[in-house]
């Protein structure tokens, strides 16, 4: 379903899952300082990491993945983050971040 070789690109700062399209662009360019039509894929988490939306220019526009987690997290990678607040991943970390992590319940 992914070119193999896409550049995929974590944000490590919390996004209002409000903006959409446009918004998540100009996050794209502003807080990663990335071209978000350049092929390359861009996550972005809430605050409460509970939801992620990933944005993608493909031929003549962009595409949106929305995914809300219910009683779980995302964890973001453990690495080396860039100043500008990104990550790159590969597709199966791609893949574990979607995933997310089963939050312990609270007693």
């Amino acid at each position: 379903m992914m070119p193999k070789g896409t550049r995929i690109f974590v944000c490590s700062e919390p996004q209002d899952m409000r903006r959409s399209f446009d918004g998540l662009a100009l996050a794209t360019r502003e807080v990663l300082g990335e071209d978000p039509q350049d092929g390359a894929m861009f996550c972005f988490v809430n605050k409460r990491r509970n939801r992620m939306k990933v944005i993608w220019w493909e031929r003549n526009g962009y595409c949106l993945l929305y995914k809300r987690l219910h009683q779980a997290a995302f964890e973001l990678p453990v690495g080396r983050w860039s100043e500008r607040h990104s990550m790159r991943i590969d597709g199966r970390q791609l893949a574990r971040l979607l995933e997310g992590v089963v939050k312990k319940a609270r007693r």
